[in-house]
């Protein structure tokens, strides 16, 4: 195709690409949601990566034993579980959650 020149009314030329590429190109969409939704999605994630984190550890010099002290300890069977559970939980509340008109 042939650029065709579009003259404009300030005496300046324009090719219809770059014109196009100027206009809006529709209305503008609003977020889906509230600033409020957007920082409790922010807190459980944060919530879950403190359940993960508690999950984690346990590395020993051998890798052959794993003292089941450390393996099967509270706070990774029960703890981190619940911890990531509830931050699922503050994700899900979060995207329900209707923002205030």
């Amino acid at each position: 195709m042939a650029k065709q020149q579009v003259t404009a009314t300030a005496k300046t030329t324009v090719t219809k690409a770059a014109a196009a590429k100027q206009q809006p190109t529709g209305p503008v969409l609003p977020f889906i949601f509230d600033r409020t939704n957007y920082l409790i999605m922010i807190a459980g994630v944060v919530v879950i990566l403190i359940g993960f984190v508690l999950m984690s550890g346990g590395a020993t010099a051998d890798p052959n034993v794993f003292p089941k002290e450390e393996l099967y300890s509270f706070r990774r069977i029960t703890l981190a579980p619940i911890v990531v559970m509830i931050g699922f939980g503050i994700e899900i509340f979060a995207i329900l959650k209707r923002p205030k008109n």
